[in-house]
């Protein structure tokens, strides 16, 4: 003898918990892709009104209030980095220098990182600022 169900099983998949994972994991990573990694090297840079966005470069050099310089998280003292600038830049043609020196830095200290890159041949230069805060 055999016995009817009284309902039977669903032959669809419901795709409403699927779009809702879909739609939580695509807000994550727009949200988290807003953020820009900068170098392990923290100092506290000039403001500026006008803060531009700046392409980004792997010719960052972090200069803190101590004076010691770096090329992304290492540290390169300011007489090598001529040497280092020109072993970067074999891979680049036209390369940008982003020199992010913190507000306590003298400007004289700028000007010599300015001048070593010049040595290696690079001739482009930004130095990164901030947006002041409320501005």
């Amino acid at each position: 003898m055999k016995f009817q169900r009284a309902t039977k099983p669903l032959a669809e998949f419901s795709f409403s918990s699927l779009t809702d994972i879909v739609m939580l994991l695509l807000i994550f990573f727009i949200l988290t892709s807003q953020f820009v990694v900068q170098t392990g090297v923290k100092v506290q840079l000039p403001d500026s009104k006008k803060n531009e966005q700046t392409p980004p470069s792997k010719f960052v050099v972090t200069i803190d209030k101590d004076g010691a310089t770096f090329i992304g998280p290492d540290p390169v003292p300011l007489a090598e980095l001529a040497g280092a600038f020109t072993l970067l830049k074999q891979d680049e043609a036209d390369p940008n220098l982003i020199i992010r020196a913190d507000k306590e830095v003298p400007v004289e200290l700028v000007i010599k990182v300015i001048d070593s890159a010049r040595e290696a041949g690079i001739d482009k230069f930004t130095i990164q600022t901030e947006k002041p805060a409320g501005g």
